[in-house]
């Protein structure tokens, strides 16, 4: 099984996957965003756009997720940004063409609420503000309130634990271990926010 976990920038993917991968303690979280990253850094500045338009990082990930995917014997979760319906169709529908079992979560909130959360990130708070997140917020709520992007999940009033529990029962997934405590919690999220800081 493949959960993807998708939503505007500052929806809280990348969290909601690694809380996911601990509470099931038996998954796998693969990131799109690492292939992009190995392309731009393979390209001239002037050829890094947004990775999304290179047509060998849709068809990389879709290969490489299918491979993921048939390798594990536990859920791959993958946390992804993807509002464009032709590459929507390109990779998620090619995933399920060839028979993988994908689960499509759409994390949504109110265009304020994403501009609160990007501005809390560890990166703003350094000193990088991710501008290019923020003009795009209008765009990535509005496509993803089409219902080619269900199943959507509301998160401007849940916690990281309580969306992690709501997709863990949608996709009827077991979690073996318990929500923690706020400190470490609160430790945890920032560990894993440094490791995603993309300056």
């Amino acid at each position: 099984m493949l959960i993807w976990i998708n939503g505007a920038f500052g929806a809280g993917k990348t969290q909601t996957a690694h809380e996911l991968q601990r509470r099931l303690a038996n998954a796998h979280v693969a990131d799109p965003e690492l292939l992009g990253y190995a392309l731009h850094k393979m390209l001239p500045a002037h050829e890094r756009g947004d990775f999304q338009d290179i047509p060998q990082w849709r068809s990389g990930v879709l290969e490489t997720l299918q491979q993921a995917e048939r390798a594990a014997d536990r859920p791959v979760i993958v946390p992804m940004t993807i509002v464009r319906d032709d590459y929507f169709d390109e990779i998620v529908g090619g995933l399920r063409d060839r028979g993988v079992d994908v689960r499509h979560y759409a994390l949504s909130a109110t265009p304020q609420t994403l501009k609160t959360r990007l501005r809390s990130r560890l990166s703003t708070i350094v000193g990088f503000e991710d501008t290019w997140a923020l003009s795009n917020i209008d765009r990535c709520v509005a496509a993803l309130s089409n219902d080619r992007y269900a199943t959507q999940v509301p998160t401007d009033e849940l916690s990281i634990d309580e969306v992690v529990e709501w997709i863990a029962e949608d996709a009827q997934l077991p979690l073996v271990q318990p929500r923690m405590r706020p400190a470490r919690y609160q430790l945890r999220r920032l560990a894993v926010g440094i490791r995603h800081i993309r300056l």
